[in-house]
């Protein structure tokens, strides 16, 4: 007996060797697994957390589907990126940015840095008439940064052939019909799944104009499978239709009515689902991309919670079929390209050249997904182009060709603010501004400042050359505004002031960051009390100065920068002075005019202003600025003196000061120097906090004021960035004046 368990136990063994024989003969074909993710905008950055659980337990997806956000994230992974990788672009994106019609200000040349961003209302000059804008967010940021993300796939326009096969969904809007994006590019693919209508612009591709594809299907399962996907994986970030104790107003019921038809379809793509995954994300706007971060943790530690199941079903797997040992798809993968030839396509009034030449493209050039970037930033910085896309075509002899789509924007367009500050009171501030109306390469400004105070500036810009160009710039400008006069920093009269200046400059542009010129301006100031003073000045000064002058510009944004800093230096040379002037204290004639010491002798001058910003982290960004203004003279100069005081820019020759109201000191020669902080504490909400320190009169004893040698002040400002510009309110103390004053600015002034 004892002989005869080798023979049983091999008998045995040779069984169970035929049984998993025959079994593994039965099997069927490894199941084929699809991944589907779900539009819902800023929620959809939670998928994040599923791709990294799926990557982590090794479970290999081979199709993948999306709509919108989702569009996005599933691309990303479908051409080789992992959960990982893109998650450290999502956390590194500038979400408001890109999904905005801005470009970073560094894209601006100098000469439209000043008017970006400055006006809430823009309304194109088309047809005759001026349209209001449609509201619609074209957001040619977004495409350059979709245009980067997927450079390394250039030359890939069969979507199934990415390391995973992919596709979106978009929904013609000429018969609300779902469109498959499954090959052509993938930038327009993606861009045009996630066209909310009414908040961007819709996209045309080969001849059909798309809208968002969660408008027909926001869950698209049905068209993994119809990919052959035969396992289906779900993630759904989107919250379904309201409970009906949510149903409390007539708002929500239309949009309950609006979203009935996609719960419907949403319900029957789940049934599809054999592995479902819905985040709860109700504290969550689909438009809260200033809470990205936090989504993304959401979504990774739902992603920790599902990775036991992730895990078990690729184990499984395995053991059943094997390992998976899959190559890449045979597609070639770039990091740069060497373009051969070019098309420029919806120029109209433009010459190809031209745009050309503003983007600084060259044929026969390697480029790298950032020089593309740049040089479609470049041409659009230009503001005469409503969008500009690229794509690229693998040429048959090797190399590149570039397409360029562009649509110009309208030559003449109106622009609308609304400004109320502390010193100038309430004004609307009007523009209008007419590309190449007067001649080819030029722009031609008209500002109006109307309120309290009554403002008109205009400007022609003749551009001569490519990026690096010589600018002719001639100007006038003439205001009437109302300045209080103050002794011993109590208010003490009341002056209106009449300047009127024409100017022209010669300017030579570089990169975008620094121009350098020169120019001559003839100056008139005219002073009128209107209230009783120690010291009245009536009366008119004209003067004449040849100047030479440095800009630099490299801050990131035009209103609160987190980082770049900001630089104007001016020298100049004032005379033929022809003062025609009376003097009186308190309405009396002062006799003796003489003892004033008023010099109309000419004389050299400085002006000098720089601003630093650095980004400390997220919230905290530090601020600095240093000014300094001095007239190299032996005498008084009061045309032509600085006005200290106030918290914003307002008017020339100003020195602001956190601490004094606006024009509370005046002088012939100062310096300052602040530091603060700035805290964001809610999306668009600041707290700002300012210290800063004077010298004035430092070269000269003066005969008419009595100002202290050194001034030291602070502000605390709480600001949002509002669509009309910040909205400040501050309160300021100053050692000197010894009490708490207010400030407040409300838009951008003019």
């Amino acid at each position: 007996m004892k002989k005869s368990w080798p023979i049983l136990l091999s008998c045995f063994s040779v069984g169970i060797l035929l049984s998993f024989t025959y079994s593994f003969a039965q099997k069927k074909e490894r199941p084929k697994i699809g991944l589907t993710l779900s539009g819902g905008g800023a929620k959809g950055l939670a998928h994040i957390g599923i791709l990294k659980a799926i990557d982590s337990a090794g479970l290999k997806i081979d199709y993948v589907t999306g709509t919108s956000m989702g569009s996005i994230i599933g691309s990303l992974y479908a051409i080789g990126n992992s959960g990982n990788e893109i998650e450290q672009i999502a956390r590194k994106t500038d979400w408001s940015l890109i999904f905005s019609n801005q470009v970073p200000l560094r894209s601006f040349s100098l000469e439209e840095k000043d008017e970006y961003g400055k006006y809430a209302l823009e309304l194109p000059f088309s047809q005759g008439k001026f349209s209001l804008p449609s509201g619609a967010i074209e957001s040619e940021e977004l495409w350059i940064k979709l245009s980067e993300l997927y450079f390394n796939v250039s030359d890939v326009k069969k979507f199934n052939q990415f390391k995973i096969p992919f596709a979106c969904i978009a929904t013609d809007i000429t018969n609300a019909e779902a469109v498959v994006e499954d090959s052509g590019e993938i930038v327009t693919a993606v861009r045009a799944s996630m066209a909310i209508p009414g908040v961007f612009t819709t996209v045309e591709d080969r001849g059909i104009r798309l809208v968002d594809g969660g408008v027909i299907r926001n869950f698209p399962v049905s068209d993994a499978i119809a990919m052959g996907a035969t396992y289906t994986i779900g993630s759904n970030v989107t919250q379904g239709l309201l409970p009906k104790e949510r149903l409390n107003n007539p708002i929500q019921i239309l949009l309950q009515i609006a979203f009935l038809k996609e719960d419907q379809d949403n319900r029957k793509e789940i049934g599809m689902t054999d592995f479902y995954i819905h985040h709860n994300l109700t504290k969550f706007s689909i438009a809260g991309f200033d809470k990205a971060n936090e989504i993304i943790d959401s979504g990774i530690s739902k992603g920790n919670l599902l990775f036991p199941k992730f895990k078990k079903l690729a184990d499984s797997l395995n053991l059943l079929y094997g390992a998976t040992n899959d190559q890449p798809k045979n597609s070639t993968y770039i990091d740069s390209v060497f373009i051969k030839g070019h098309v420029v396509r919806g120029l109209s009034t433009i010459s190809e050249a031209s745009f050309l030449n503003s983007a600084n493209f060259k044929e026969n050039t390697k480029y790298s997904k950032r020089d593309l970037s740049e040089m479609v930033g470049r041409a659009y910085a230009t503001r005469e182009y409503q969008f500009i896309h690229y794509s690229l075509e693998p040429l048959p002899d090797g190399g590149f060709g570039i397409i360029f789509d562009v649509d110009e924007t309208e030559a003449t367009t109106a622009k609308m603010g609304i400004h109320y500050n502390t010193f100038t009171g309430i004004s609307l501030v009007a523009n209008l501004t007419s590309r190449n109306l007067l001649s080819p390469t030029s722009k031609s400004l008209i500002t109006l400042n109307l309120g309290d105070n009554i403002r008109i500036k205009g400007e022609h810009y003749q551009f001569f050359g490519g990026e690096k160009s010589l600018v002719v710039i001639p100007s006038f400008q003439y205001e009437s505004f109302k300045v209080n006069t103050y002794s011993n920093f109590k208010k003490d009269g009341l002056n209106r002031i009449n300047y009127f200046v024409s100017d022209i400059k010669f300017q030579l542009a570089n990169q975008r960051v620094i121009n350098t010129g020169l120019g001559f301006k003839f100056e008139s100031e005219g002073y009128d009390p209107e209230l009783q003073s120690a010291l009245e000045l009536k009366g008119t000064d004209n003067y004449s100065t040849p100047y030479v002058y440095v800009n630099i510009n490299t801050l990131d944004r035009p209103v609160y920068p987190k980082k770049g800093f900001r630089l104007y230096g001016e020298f100049g040379y004032v005379f033929g002075q022809d003062p025609h002037l009376t003097y009186s204290s308190y309405g009396r004639p002062i006799t003796n005019p003489d003892t004033i010491n008023l010099n109309a002798s000419n004389y050299s001058r400085v002006t000098f202003n720089m601003e630093y910003y650095h980004s400390i982290n997220d919230r905290f960004t530090f601020l600095s600025q240093l000014q300094a203004g001095i007239n190299f003279s032996t005498g008084e100069n009061e045309f032509n003196s600085f006005y200290i005081g106030g918290l914003n820019k307002m008017y020339r020759n100003q020195i602001v000061f956190a601490g004094l109201q606006d024009a509370t000191l005046h002088a012939q020669n100062v310096a300052t120097g602040m530091i603060g902080l700035r805290s964001k504490i809610w999306n668009g909400v600041y707290l700002i906090a300012k210290s800063n320190v004077l010298v004035n009169d430092f070269m000269m004893n003066r005969s008419i004021s009595s100002n202290p040698k050194w001034v030291t002040g602070s502000a605390l400002t709480l600001a949002y960035n509002s669509i009309i510009g910040p909205i400040e309110f501050s309160a300021m103390y100053s050692t000197q004046t010894k009490s708490l004053q207010t400030y407040v600015n409300i838009g951008i002034s003019f």
